[in-house]
């Protein structure tokens, strides 16, 4: 692990002179969700994993931030390591920070990949997720995590999976309840940043969710990737949120298959000559 003047921890993997390819976690986690991916790009990929701030082994945010403040984050990481060109995927939160980040900086994204990321939602299913970051300022993470690992894992997976859930149950759980609830908002009102972006996003997308995702279904992934030109859709059958845990292969073959695509070798995200990592 190393981490960057303003704290960001994180991981570069893979050959230096590769496109690079950033990993954005969801909301509670780390960038060790990522260990169901990245050994299957290193090889042809510049990897680089990092925790978002509040999460993992980043430093908090300032206070009060927004979903801009995410994009900021990666910015500085990029810049720091002398990157000028990314390809960004994110899952869930990490989707909306990747798009934040293609809105902010268009000529910095060589491919975006969006996974299992929310859209504007209905009036009902926004009450229900503010109701969740209000249980979250008032006890912790810890009252919403068991129905979370139901939202986002099949119930079969659940019961014959007890060591994955306790890891991921055990990611949450170390989230700093202080700081927690201000990145929960983000996910719950973050969205209004990147709906119906002008101009809109170019770069070739991928957009990815699976059709028992209930927070971030189908609908949604089809209205994201309406307002990027060109975008590819991939919905998954008889998965949920953790489609990439639950079954790494339903999310990688499509995943991969698209950057190999859109990223000829060498020609994004090499770093300049004497960055900083």
């Amino acid at each position: 692990m190393t981490r960057s003047p303003t704290g960001t921890a994180f991981d570069m993997t893979g050959p230096e002179s590769a496109p690079v390819v950033a990993l954005i976690h969801g909301l509670g986690l780390n960038r060790a969700l990522w260990q169901w991916l990245a050994p299957h790009i290193v090889d042809r990929y510049r990897v680089l994993a990092y925790d978002l701030l509040g999460h993992g082994e980043s430093s908090p945010p300032q206070p009060d931030p927004t979903l801009k403040s995410l994009s900021d984050q990666l910015t500085g990481l990029l810049d720091h390591l002398g990157i000028d060109k990314v390809s960004a995927v994110g899952f869930s939160l990490g989707g909306m920070v990747a798009r934040r980040f293609a809105q902010d900086h268009p000529g910095r994204v060589a491919a975006l990949g969006v996974l299992h990321s929310p859209h504007r939602r209905t009036k009902e299913a926004q009450a229900a997720i503010r109701a969740r970051v209000e249980q979250a300022r008032a006890e912790g993470p810890r009252v919403t995590v068991e129905a979370a690992l139901v939202r986002w894992f099949t119930d079969d997976y659940r019961t014959a999976n007890s060591g994955v859930m306790q890891l991921v149950r055990s990611w949450v759980l170390a989230n700093d309840p202080d700081v927690y609830p201000d990145l929960y908002r983000i996910l719950a009102e973050g969205v209004e940043e990147i709906v119906a972006p002008n101009p809109p996003i170019a770069c070739p997308a991928l957009v990815i969710t699976a059709d028992e995702d209930f927070g971030n279904g189908p609908e949604m992934t089809h209205a994201i990737a309406a307002e990027i030109a060109n975008a590819e859709t991939q919905i998954l059958p008889g998965l949920r949120h953790m489609a990439l845990v639950e079954d790494p292969p339903a999310v990688n073959a499509p995943l991969i298959a698209f950057l190999d695509r859109h990223l000829a070798a060498g020609t994004f995200g090499a770093r300049r000559a004497g960055s900083g990592a």
